[in-house]
């Protein structure tokens, strides 16, 4: 399996959108790209905001033809934790399942990007973590994390985290980086990238509209 992993530090920290400007940069370098994401939840708000879900921004920036059961096996209404969405729905998420259909996505393109569900330890159910799903697929991880006062540590620990059990963490991106980094922002930059020794990218607000308008993110995987 080729491709990268995506986590972030926390919850509504950009991994969505760090995972569709990875998969845009790689479909315009003239990779096939398939799409992955083991939950969605929240769908109820995307629904009330006319927002667009998780699964299918990542499916049009890596111009894929996956249908939604591809990209995202497990799919909820309430903006909670998998497990729990799963627990109201009256049925467990199961591994073997995410594994099998992560592998069937990855099988059909040249690159996987898969994208987590709220921080590196979020269950998915209460003995299968987001981390043992990312430790299963084996693949590269970036972490998304805000630029802001408090990512040093939040993005330290997930860093540690992902290295534990023995994954290569590709890159920290900090998103969305503003358009005249404050002194905040720029001693973060340089505090996560020595203290963590890892390489840190910056990518600015993008409308997720308009893939044609995003930056590259190009990433040593």
């Amino acid at each position: 399996m080729r491709g990268v992993f995506v986590t972030g530090t926390g919850t509504e920290v950009g991994k969505t959108v760090v995972a569709a400007v990875i998969a845009r940069t790689l479909l315009s370098a003239g990779r096939s790209v398939a799409v992955f994401k083991p939950a969605v939840s929240g769908l109820d708000d995307y629904a009330s905001s006319g927002e667009t879900p998780d699964h299918e921004v990542l499916r049009a920036a890596a111009g894929s033809t996956q249908t939604d059961d591809e990209i995202a096996p497990y799919r909820y209404g309430p903006p909670v934790s998998p497990h729990l969405a799963a627990e109201l729905a009256g049925a467990e998420i199961d591994p073997a399942r995410l594994r099998s259909a992560a592998a069937e996505a990855a099988a059909g393109a040249d690159d996987l990007v898969c994208e987590g569900v709220g921080g590196f330890l979020v269950p998915l159910t209460l003995g299968y973590l987001v981390r043992d799903f990312a430790r299963d697929l084996g693949l590269p991880v970036v972490i998304a994390a805000p630029p802001g006062l408090g990512t040093i540590n939040h993005t330290l620990l997930t860093v540690e985290a992902v290295r534990s059990v023995g994954l290569e963490v590709a890159a920290v991106v900090l998103t969305p980086w503003p358009q005249e980094p404050g002194t905040v922002e720029l001693s973060n930059r340089e505090a996560v990238a020595r203290l963590g020794g890892v390489a840190v990218e910056v990518l600015a607000s993008v409308d997720l509209a308009a893939p044609t308008t995003w930056p590259a993110l190009e990433l040593r995987l």
